[in-house]
């Protein structure tokens, strides 16, 4: 008999022996899939959760840095980051900036004017929880936005500080209910009146915030009519070449040190920030539930791997006369030990890859909730299968070993 006539023959005797104990090998099916289930589907959505942190955060322009006050906080749960607090930007040290910046660069300068505002058009009004933004006519550049309707601000506009503003997707559609065309409307921000030129492309969620719910208008009519005390000010930089990141960033330092009045020797009063480093410190910080998800999922293995080898060793009692027998008529101890152990294999690999079905479908429940890509996990379900492989040799080699060394006579004589 070849080598894959053995195998064939070693995997219908599995098969024969799982379908007479089907009870039994249904709840250690379980138990391994769950196992793999819980490890394949917390990797699988932290995956998804990673792809969207990076595809978000794109958006904004890999080739684009920000001169701001602070360093970025970033927390999940009780955990984050210690951040700097810097003195603010003002007004007239971005503007510095912009006309001493000389590097082939698109800049633009931005300020948050309030993030509570409520929006009406007639009847229809927003929740107060607008985020009003004053701008340059650079700002939907180097931020990655689009307009689907109307036009951007011109430079009179942002220079005169007209009331005018480019609102979100979102805004138009709670605002003009009755299928209005937004651009030429006028819509009350606040207490101000404001014309609508133009209408940004439907963007969605990004982590912390909705670029469909931003409300965008000139700079100085911000400073003007949302003005609060030490008003802060930020800096957005795109870069034509990619390539040439670090040296704008450089560049782009040495400038501001000036423009700040750092002194020689003294730590920068300000801080660059990547939009690729924000999402690569979102992820680090997920590391701690990777490394629990793979905790879980092992702590279930060794309780499968457990109760696989029960189920192998119980199948050995109660299989004595049937091992006497094959023995009897010629089956070696390597035969007799590839059998429980091709049954053990089977039993882990079937739990195993309805266990990686189940956690691709769990993890990608959560692609599907943040609107990015359906991932297929190829590592991990090769991780899957390989614990399955190991909790079945782990498992099955004591009871494989255990059937093969019963003497044939004893056993024909078991009851």
């Amino acid at each position: 008999m070849t080598d894959l006539q053995f195998i064939k023959e070693n995997l219908r005797i599995s098969l024969l022996s799982i379908k007479s104990h089907m009870l039994r090998t249904i709840l250690t099916v379980m138990i391994i899939a769950f196992g793999i289930m819980a490890l394949v589907g917390i990797l699988t959505a932290i995956d998804a959760v990673e792809y969207f942190l990076n595809n978000n955060f794109a958006m904004m322009g890999s080739n684009t840095f920000n001169i701001q006050n602070r360093d970025v906080r970033v927390h999940i749960g009780g955990r984050g980051n210690r951040a700097k607090d810097y003195k603010e930007i003002s007004y007239q040290q971005a503007l510095d900036f912009k006309k001493s910046y000389t590097f082939p660069v698109v800049t633009s300068i931005y300020t948050y004017g309030t993030g509570i505002a409520t929006l009406k058009f007639q009847s229809e009004k927003s929740n107060p929880n607008v985020q009003v933004m004053g701008v340059d006519d650079n700002y939907l550049t180097t931020a990655g936005l689009e307009i689907e309707k109307g036009r951007n601000f011109n430079p009179t506009e942002i220079e005169n500080g007209s009331p005018v503003t480019v609102i979100g997707n979102e805004i138009a559609k709670l605002l003009f209910t009755n299928n209005e065309e937004p651009v030429g409307q006028v819509i009350s921000i606040g207490a101000g009146k404001y014309k609508v030129i133009g209408v940004l492309k439907e963007r969605g969620s990004s982590v912390g915030f909705s670029g469909d719910r931003y409300c965008l208008a000139p700079l100085s009519n911000v400073r003007q009519y949302f003005s609060r005390p030490n008003m802060n000010f930020r800096i957005s930089v795109m870069v034509n070449d990619p390539n040439m990141m670090e040296a704008a960033i450089g560049e782009a330092t040495g400038v501001f040190r000036r423009v700040r009045q750092d002194k020689v020797g003294s730590d920068d009063s300000f801080s660059i920030v990547k939009s690729d480093n924000i999402a690569s410190m979102l992820i680090k910080l997920t590391g701690s539930i990777q490394l629990g998800a793979t905790l879980i999922g092992l702590i279930t293995l060794i309780g499968a791997a457990i109760g696989l080898m029960n189920i192998m060793l119980v199948s050995v009692t109660e299989r004595t006369r049937e091992i006497g027998i094959r023995k009897a008529v010629g089956a070696r101890r390597k035969t007799i030990r590839n059998q429980f152990l091709a049954e053990a294999i089977v039993i882990a690999q079937i739990g195993g890859f309805l266990g990686v079905a189940a956690g691709i479908l769990m993890g990608n429940a959560v692609s599907i909730m943040t609107e990015s890509a359906f991932i297929v996990p190829w590592a991990w379900i090769g991780l899957g299968i390989g614990l399955c492989l190991v909790v079945a040799l782990a498992s099955g080699i004591i009871p494989a070993n255990k059937a093969a060394a019963l003497d044939p006579i004893d056993s024909l004589r078991y009851e």
